[in-house]
């Protein structure tokens, strides 16, 4: 896809938002038109944070491989796990060795990717950025999601999301339009698969299953997303950065079974 990284974050968010606040006018209009007070804040503080996590995220695949990229901004039971006990939860010991681990495994695989091209630090920084973004972002949006519906919660949110972005997409000259025929069709793709499935899956589900079954999700990612880079974009990661991602990955299975909905907060598959 040739349109600006900021762009795309833009659209997903707006096509997303819109279809579904359309959805939530015919079904849910008293409750939207309704929405006030703590929910109506926990709601757009999330999608504050959605947005800035689709600013950090989506550029970092410019800058550093998808499989680099992916790893990165899985470790968001990482980081949920950091806020859960920042905010007086309990973390079991398990938990605290498998952020260490994780933590190890950014470590390699950053100054692997250091070794091999600069650049590439800027994006493992983006997506460890979109990587605690995420997590802020689900860890409000379980509050939203206590008493608004997932459409409204959903539609919102995305919306809010987009227009954050749209500033940043404006002040930096992300062009909004003047696409090619490919482009618009993938811009489609991506938001009726990761927005309007993935997302909307995720908050779905928020409100009533524990992070411990949602937060598996997260761990296909990696291997799914290095696999079709690996096809489709030709990106075969280099043998060096295997070390560092098979510790993220054990370091985020010991988060991830350690946890309860007390203490990890899950954070969406993108």
């Amino acid at each position: 896809m040739t349109a600006p990284a900021l762009a795309i974050a833009f659209r997903r968010g707006i096509f997303g938002g819109g279809l579904t606040l359309m959805w939530a006018l015919v079904r849910q209009r008293a409750e939207l038109f309704a929405l006030s007070g703590s929910p109506r804040r926990w709601t757009v503080i999330a999608g504050l944070l959605l947005g800035a996590h689709f600013a950090t995220w989506v550029p970092s695949l410019r800058f550093t491989s998808v499989a680099a990229s992916t790893a990165l901004v899985a470790t968001q039971p990482v980081w949920a796990a950091l806020m859960a006990r920042a905010q007086g939860a309990h973390v079991a010991r398990q938990a605290w060795v498998g952020i260490g681990v994780s933590l190890l495994g950014v470590l390699v695989l950053t100054g692997i990717d250091f070794s091999i091209d600069p650049q590439a630090l800027v994006g493992d920084l983006l997506a460890l950025a979109g990587a605690f973004l995420a997590a802020a972002y689900v860890t409000v949006g379980e509050k939203a999601r206590q008493t608004v519906s997932t459409p409204v919660y959903t539609g919102v949110a995305y919306m809010v999301s987009s227009l954050a972005i749209l500033p940043l997409c404006l002040l930096l000259g992300a062009s909004l339009t003047g696409y090619s025929a490919r482009d618009w069709w993938l811009l489609v793709a991506l938001t009726a698969g990761a927005q309007l499935l993935g997302h909307t899956l995720i908050n779905r589900v928020l409100k009533t299953t524990s992070a411990t079954v949602t937060s598996l999700a997260i761990l296909f990612e990696m291997p799914g997303a290095t696999l079709i880079a690996a096809v489709w974009l030709g990106q075969v990661p280099p043998l060096a950065i295997l070390p560092a991602l098979v510790l993220l990955f054990a370091g985020l299975v010991l988060v991830i079974r350690s946890g309860d909905r007390r203490v990890l907060t899950e954070s969406p598959p993108i």
